[in-house]
């Protein structure tokens, strides 16, 4: 069996950290290096609910996305509900890897995941990171459609091919409008919405779009008569675990590991329930 080093050093050459933002927290957060690893889970948040998982599931390693403390901090007791998490983890043994942004520019990263989801043709990332010669890393990426569709039909495909949630899909825009090109996304995307314009894309599929920026984007389409499609955050990167795990297995035969590597299923979208508003034409104000 690898111990947890080996397998970390195969992990961070998929996703170097160095490759990470600068504001980012990303590599290992628990775990003794000479610890044998057999059985890996991994999951877009380190939260109790996929924590109890890896230990039912006598997980050795636990890989997510999201980072445990982004930000600093000066306790991890376990009054905390993120001490809680470490507690759990080094009492059972379970390491804990993220990678983050560094995952979100590999290639394939995040939005490849995204787009494969989508049976979408990558073409390009949507902003390139400068120091790959080969100009295929970076944030999000631009796609091609095997054939035209509606903007509703688009939308009601990434309601099917993504995990469900309680948001479901979002559209700012014509519903009716052709899409032959879409930019990608996994993750908050509004930051990129310059970058979309310059791509001359037909719409943008990405998470967390807030009101202002949308709005403001929308509005303005003497330069971009594109539209908007608004997943939940978790399940527009939740397909990248699926993309890792694969990557981790070829990782496990080549060496011959024998890893038994595992995808969470839980869902962890912090939203629980959506009301949808009556259907209505009438946009002539709101409700007195």
């Amino acid at each position: 069996m690898p111990r947890l080093s080996e397998v970390i050093a195969a992990l961070e050459n998929l996703w170097p950290a160095e490759r990470a933002e600068s504001w980012d927290a990303v590599g290992t957060v628990v775990g003794d290096p000479g610890q044998e690893v057999t059985r890996v889970l991994f999951a877009v948040d380190p939260v109790r609910e996929i924590v109890d998982e890896a230990v039912t599931l006598g997980a050795d390693l636990l890989v997510t996305h999201h980072p445990l403390y982004l930000r600093g901090t000066t306790t991890v007791a376990a009054s905390t509900f993120k001490g809680r998490v470490v507690h759990t983890l080094i009492k059972n043994d379970i390491a804990l890897h993220v990678a983050h942004t560094n995952a979100d520019t590999a290639d394939p990263g995040v939005s490849d995941a995204l787009a494969g989801a989508l049976d979408l043709r990558v073409v390009r990332p949507l902003v390139p990171d400068p120091t790959d010669p080969d100009g295929r890393r970076g944030l999000g990426r631009v796609c091609e459609l095997d054939h035209p569709m509606t903007v509703r039909d688009l939308a009601a495909r990434a309601a099917e091919r993504l995990p469900a949630t309680a948001q479901g899909i979002r559209v700012a825009g014509d519903p009716d409008a052709l899409v032959r090109t879409v930019a990608v996304s996994g993750g908050s995307g509004d930051s990129l919405f310059d970058h979309v314009r310059a791509a001359s894309v037909d719409a943008f599929l990405t998470a967390d779009l807030r009101h202002h920026p949308a709005s403001e984007f929308v509005a303005d389409r003497a330069h971009s008569p594109l539209a908007l499609l608004d997943a939940a955050h978790w399940a527009t990167e939740w397909p990248w675990c699926e993309l890792a795990a694969a990557q981790l297995d070829e990782i496990s035969d080549r060496h011959g590991w024998d890893l038994r590597v595992h995808v969470s299923k839980t869902v962890t979208d912090p939203w629980t329930a959506h009301a949808a508003s009556p259907a209505t034409t009438d946009t002539s104000g709101a409700p007195n």
